[in-house]
């Protein structure tokens, strides 16, 4: 099996992309405020083979708490943001080693721009996140999901290469196996960039982990992620 060619992006001490192994990614479900919790259980997935964190960055109490969470935890953390550019950048400034945004929902370029220069100066990479259920208003009718999954993240992808940046992961996500495989086999005919694979929604614990794996298995089997 020959991996995809795409560019090395690094995460804090991580190396993903290009000739890099697999890294296991996960997120909290504690809200990033409630630092005890969090910190906690960041440590359970690590002991388990998690390498990379991420978690909600909902308001500016969250963003505040990444500081004291990265004093405590010795995995790379991710912040997941998704309106609002100034917690992107608080979440900068406090230390996080990737951002999880999508440039086209922050507002106006003079926006982007400021997240760009910051996740310029300190080196962290950027993961455009597009799903399904979330797609423009003129692809979410689209009879086509994994082109117009695509296109979306083109869209973005497009916004932060017009500002000379390029530390980008893709995701594109769907709830059922078939439109993910098939989004991530374009995806990664189309971008030079990593995949960050899943499947989302996956379902309870037990149809999930089947649901997850079968997608999971297909991609990597072909190289993709």
């Amino acid at each position: 099996m020959e991996r995809a060619k795409t560019r090395e992006i690094k995460i804090g001490n991580v190396l993903i992309g290009s000739n890099n192994k697999i890294a296991i990614q996960s997120m909290t479900n504690t809200r990033t405020k409630d630092i005890e919790n969090t910190v906690k259980q960041i440590h359970e997935l690590e002991k388990v083979g998690c390498e990379i964190i991420r978690v909600a960055v909902l308001d500016m109490e969250d963003a505040q708490a990444i500081a004291e969470i990265k004093k405590q935890i010795n995995i790379p953390l991710v912040a997941d943001i998704h309106f609002d550019y100034r917690l992107a950048l608080v979440s900068i400034d406090a230390g996080i080693d990737k951002l999880r945004i999508n440039p086209g929902n922050i507002g106006s370029i003079d926006r982007v721009q400021a997240v760009v220069n910051k996740c310029k100066e300190k080196k962290i990479p950027i993961r455009i996140g597009v799903n399904a259920g979330s797609l423009e208003k003129d692809l979410k009718d689209s009879d086509n999901i994994p082109a117009a999954l695509v296109e979306s993240a083109k869209r973005h992808v497009e916004i932060l290469e017009s500002l000379n940046f390029f530390d980008i992961v893709i995701s594109l996500k769907a709830s059922d196996i078939d439109t993910t495989v098939k989004a991530y086999e374009l995806a990664s005919k189309k971008f030079p960039y990593p995949l960050h694979i899943g499947i989302t929604e996956a379902g309870s614990k037990f149809s999930g982990t089947i649901k997850s794996s079968i997608g999971l298995g297909i991609l990597l089997n072909q190289g993709i992620g």
